[in-house]
């Protein structure tokens, strides 16, 4: 099974982390966070919006962006409203990773202009005022793009109701 890889590049905010920690966990998705980061990785903020999903996550830390790429390869994909292809416009090769930056100014632009073809953006209003989404709201937009065109691997894409059948229920 492909895992997929999300990696925050110096997140400043505990509580988006917390979030991204749940979308990971709960999609089984592998979490790269990339220092210096805005808080302490035991913060009680970033935990208690990370919930109960601490142990179902598989998460490396790095010191430094240069770090992160000395210790893997493989196609990644960078997110910013700075690129000029939809997220949806590119096909996410398994075991793929989803590169987001911090909330207050994105990735490097050095970073994106090397990187210019493998940039995507997830499309907004063109107003400069709804500058760009949550970071934890665009590692979920993201991520479900990816794992769609793989087909949800290992994931449970049916529920039931707890008490009530469907047909019951009409």
């Amino acid at each position: 099974m492909s895992v997929l890889n999300i990696v925050l590049v110096e997140p400043e905010i505990p509580q988006n982390t917390g979030n991204v920690v749940r979308t990971c966990a709960a999609t089984g998705a592998r979490l790269h966070l990339v220092g210096p980061m805005g808080f302490a990785v035991d913060d009680r903020k970033l935990k208690r919006a990370g919930l109960d999903y601490w142990r179902l996550l598989d998460i490396t830390l790095y010191d430094s962006l240069s770090d992160f790429f000395e210790k893997n390869s493989g196609s990644f994909f960078y997110f910013t409203s700075k690129a000029e292809r939809a997220h949806t416009d590119v096909v996410y090769p398994e075991g793929c990773y989803l590169v987001f930056g911090k909330e207050t100014a994105g990735l490097p632009e050095e970073l994106l202009a090397e990187n210019r073809e493998r940039c995507v953006r997830i499309p907004m209003i063109p107003d400069s005022r709804a500058r760009c989404l949550n970071l934890s709201n665009s590692v979920a937009v993201g991520a479900y793009e990816a794992l769609r065109q793989w087909g949800f691997p290992a994931m449970q894409t049916a529920g039931a109701l707890h008490r009530l059948s469907w047909d019951a229920a009409k």
